[in-house]
């Protein structure tokens, strides 16, 4: 079975910090993962605002060359999760856009994958993804790659969702506590038929949760898992032949925000492609 973890990079203080903390774990247990970045202002506070990509270039062509898979999660993250449920198109284009800029400049060719920060993406965004010419998207919450549908609309760029929840969903929902979390969660896959995506932050399990991703990271090769790229997952399937899932907001035990949730199957795949036109 394939694990594939997704690590979100918010800051410059997890890129410097959290990033290099998380490669040397991987590396020293076979592990892969993909690296989604925030390319353009960090988060914000009391000076101005850090320009991440210009500031970690060199960084993050590091990550890119010792082989992991590097995608675009925000040029400011912070604003896109306050605005973007009903941000205009317009923004949310000029937010795209200048993520895909910013990365284009650190590694010389465009990003080919997608994550929303706080997997809070709209309808635009969705349509964005297809338009600007990413390969795959991991923009939301779910149980199963698959194509999105929103209000019957159909996006043809597949969608890998999250599957299993975080470490600070668990211990905020009072499902686990600190010092239990990664048992907990080890036990939700230890008979799992599927293949998962597991979602961690340079800022959080790059930094105090650490020795907990460590943890995870033992038991889930333990349990036969092989922990991979989400393009790993996206390789071993036919993009187009995946099912038509009803998307749109809900909500995820443990987090305090609406964000994107897969829904049930939408109609068969004819209707679906004539929904679409």
């Amino acid at each position: 079975m394939l694990l594939a973890l997704k690590i979100d990079v918010h800051s410059l203080r997890g890129m410097r910090d959290g990033v290099p903390k998380l490669v040397d774990i991987l590396q020293r247990h076979g592990a892969s993962a993909t690296f989604y970045l925030t390319l353009g202002r960090d988060r914000p506070n009391l000076l101005p605002s850090t320009d991440i990509a210009r500031r970690a270039r060199d960084l993050m062509r590091d990550v890119r060359d010792r082989g992991f898979e590097t995608g675009v999660l925000a040029y400011d993250g912070w604003q896109w999760q306050r605005r973007i449920v009903d941000a205009p198109a317009t923004w949310v284009e000029a937010q795209m856009r200048r993520a895909i800029e910013r990365y284009t400049d650190v590694f010389d060719e465009p990003p080919r994958a997608h994550a929303a920060t706080g997997w809070r993406a709209s309808l635009d965004a969705l349509r964005l993804t297809q338009r600007l010419g990413f390969d795959y998207a991991s923009d939301g919450r779910g149980n199963s790659p698959h194509l999105p549908v929103w209000n019957a609309e159909l996006v043809r760029c597949p969608q890998f969702p999250t599957t299993l929840p975080t470490l600070d969903e668990l211990v905020r929902s009072n499902a686990a506590s600190d010092d239990n979390v990664a048992a907990h969660l080890l036990g939700s896959t230890a008979e799992a038929a599927y293949d998962h995506v597991f979602a961690l932050s340079a800022e959080r399990e790059g930094g105090k949760l650490a020795a907990v991703f460590e943890q995870l990271v033992v038991g889930w090769r333990n349990q036969g898992y092989r922990l991979v790229r989400l393009r790993d997952l996206y390789e071993a399937i036919d993009p187009l032949a995946l099912p038509r899932c009803e998307v749109g907001w809900g909500e995820v035990r443990g987090r305090p925000h609406k964000v994107l949730v897969q829904y049930e199957t939408f109609l068969g795949n004819d209707d679906a492609d004539d929904a679409s036109h």
